[in-house]
C-alpha cells in the first residue's frame, strides 16, 4: 500500500504563486503516471497536470503557461509549480499516483486565491 501526503497549499491573491508537493510512503517503481487534480466545491474532479514515467506532461488548457509539474529524483515526490494564480484556481488539489496494478489518491491540499 502507497500512502501519498501532500503540502504546499495555502491562501495567495491573484498573481502569486504556490509549489505543491507530494510524496509517497515508499519509492514507487512500477508508476505509469503521477499527477494533480482539483476540486471545487460544487464540481467534479478535473485533471490538472500529469507527468508520464517517461517524463511526458499535459495539462489542463486553463493551466497551460502558469502551472509546472515535475517530478523528484527520488520517484517518490511530484511537485507542482503554480504561477500567475487566479480565483478560479481555488480547489482542493489532490496527488495521484498511477500504477500497473493500482491508483493511488493523496488526501488533498486546499488551495485559495483571493482577487
Amino acid at each position: 500500500q502507497v500512502q501519498l501526503v501532500e503540502s504546499g497549499g495555502g491562501l495567495v491573491q491573484a498573481g502569486g504563486s504556490l509549489r505543491l508537493s507530494c510524496a509517497a510512503s515508499r519509492s514507487i517503481f512500477s508508476f505509469t503516471a503521477m499527477g494533480w487534480y482539483h476540486q471545487a466545491p460544487g464540481k467534479q474532479r478535473e485533471l490538472v497536470a500529469v507527468i508520464t514515467r517517461g517524463g511526458a506532461t499535459n495539462y489542463a488548457d486553463s493551466v497551460k503557461g502558469r502551472f509546472t509539474i515535475s517530478r523528484g529524483i527520488a520517484k517518490n515526490t511530484v511537485y507542482l509549480q503554480m504561477n500567475n494564480l487566479n480565483p478560479e484556481d481555488t480547489a482542493v488539489y489532490y496527488c495521484n499516483v498511477k500504477t500497473y496494478e493500482d491508483e493511488y489518491w493523496g488526501q488533498g491540499t486546499q488551495v485559495t486565491v483571493s482577487s
